[in-house]
């Protein structure tokens, strides 16, 4: 058994020590990706002496420690609390004084394996076909007439972690009019999420047909007999005739209360090392809700590989942006049309401030400074000696 299985041990399981342990192995016997082969190194050499790290020394009592370095990878359950709060940091100034909407737009299980295998194609189209149908909606003068501010994230797990593409929309609850005011909803939702579902189907499989007819898509194993037009039709008349899920979760009053809701989903990897419980030489358990049981709390017993295999699906291709703002909160614009929108609402624009200092933001979230020594809390601590990163050499 492994140490970590003995839930009295005093260090808790972490995803690194699977990918440790297992994730050389795992990544010999499958197919991966450049992306996911790089995650699995990553996590396994977070904050190890692998990646390098610093010697810090106390000035007055003598006292020492390394500072590992860590990987940075998105996908790390470690990395990504900076960065988030950072990313939250810089939305604040972008929140208007108005009730806010979170939708969800998911993709039916049948695309599955066609999204797996061309993950930025179609993962880009799932972002497109939603922000697409909203800005579309927004513009409607039946609904607001004028044009929104949303921010999509894209998550791509379920709670035991198969593949459930889709898309988180936080939507500011109104839309900014051509001649500079702002339209507030006027039957107290956003848009009905019927019709948001009929849009959104009719602007993916547009889309997917084009893909399929023009030979864009890798088709290789359960979906190589798409190559075929016949196949092809017979897929988009299959997921033409289902109805498509758009869900709304509902208002979301006060601007706070909205990047509070929105942070639960930035930056997330797609299991954290709070949800692990045990492992042992050939299996791995984890905790999850049952939504469609009350939220009950349960646990999942895996083998290792099969585990590996589904957190690997959730690697995203290098480079893919995975948060996305459009309408008010596009770039090419954001500035000029996000000024309009406060004046409309008779409020001052916000000011972005600075991004906060690692210190400045140990003291404020866990108030803890990380310049004092840990052993006589007063001293200032310096950095004595850089530690390079030691690759262990590969046995002969």
């Amino acid at each position: 058994m492994h140490p970590h299985a003995d839930a009295s041990a005093a260090r808790k399981l972490e995803l690194a020590d699977v990918m440790r342990l297992h994730g050389q192995a795992f990544a010999e016997q499958q197919r991966l990706s450049g992306a996911q082969r790089k995650a699995l190194r990553a996590i396994a050499r977070c904050r190890t002496a692998e990646l390098g790290g610093q010697l810090i020394e106390c000035q007055a009592c003598g006292a020492a420690q390394y500072r590992y370095h860590s990987c940075r990878n998105r996908h790390c359950p470690k990395c990504g609390t900076l960065a988030k709060e950072r990313w939250l940091a810089a939305r604040r100034a972008e929140l208007l004084p108005v009730p806010y909407f979170h939708l969800v737009f998911t993709l039916p299980h049948e695309l599955s394996a066609l999204v797996q295998g061309n993950p930025r194609a179609l993962y880009g189209l799932l972002f497109a076909a939603a922000s697409k149908t909203l800005l579309e909606f927004g513009r409607n003068a039946r609904w607001l007439g004028g044009e929104i501010a949303a921010t999509l994230l894209l998550h791509t797990w379920s709670q035991q972690l198969t593949h459930h593409p889709h898309v988180h929309a936080l939507v500011a609850g109104g839309a900014l009019s051509g001649d500079g005011r702002w339209v507030a909803p006027r039957r107290g939702f956003l848009f009905p999420v019927q019709a948001l579902a009929k849009v959104f189907r009719g602007k993916f499989l547009d889309a997917l047909a084009q893909l399929l007819r023009k030979g864009r898509l890798k088709l290789a194993g359960s979906t190589a007999g798409l190559g075929q037009a016949a196949a092809q039709q017979q897929l988009l008349r299959t997921l033409r005739a289902q109805d498509w899920v758009v869900y709304a979760k509902g208002l979301i009053t006060g601007p706070q209360r909205a990047l509070d809701y929105l942070a639960r989903y930035t930056h997330k990897s797609a299991i954290s090392n709070e949800r692990l419980r045990t492992m042992d030489a050939s299996s791995i358990s984890f905790a999850w809700r049952d939504r469609a049981h009350g939220n009950r709390p349960r646990l999942m017993h895996l083998p290792i590989e099969a585990f590996l295999a589904r957190f690997a699906l959730h690697v995203l291709p290098s480079g893919f942006t995975r948060i996305r703002h459009y309408g008010l909160l596009a770039n090419r614009h954001k500035t000029a049309r996000m000024a309009q929108a406060a004046a409309a609402l008779a409020v001052a624009p916000f000011v972005a401030t600075p991004p906060e200092t690692v210190r400045e933001f140990c003291l404020r979230v866990w108030r803890f400074d990380p310049a004092l020594c840990v052993e006589c809390r007063s001293a200032r601590l310096r950095v004595t000696q850089l530690a390079p990163a030691h690759r262990p050499r590969a046995p002969p």
